[in-house]
């Protein structure tokens, strides 16, 4: 299972939902989707854009963990 930890790097970063779907060029209802784990897949310059504005890596938002 692929775990999503996108909340946490927003909280600690504190950043809005509403700002980081601004600056990374995505509406709020997608942003949504991938925060709630219900997102079959991410854009790999999706994923780079919000590591850049996190100032993080993708492995501190995407998890592996088995079932």
């Amino acid at each position: 299972m692929i775990k999503i930890h996108l909340d946490k790097i927003m909280l600690d970063r504190q950043i809005s939902s509403k700002e980081l779907a601004q600056k990374v060029g995505i509406t709020q209802a997608n942003l949504s989707i991938l925060k709630t784990q219900k997102a079959k897949g991410v854009r790999f310059n999706t994923l780079e854009s919000i590591c850049k504005i996190l100032q993080c890596q993708p492995g501190d938002i995407i998890e592996y963990v088995e079932d």
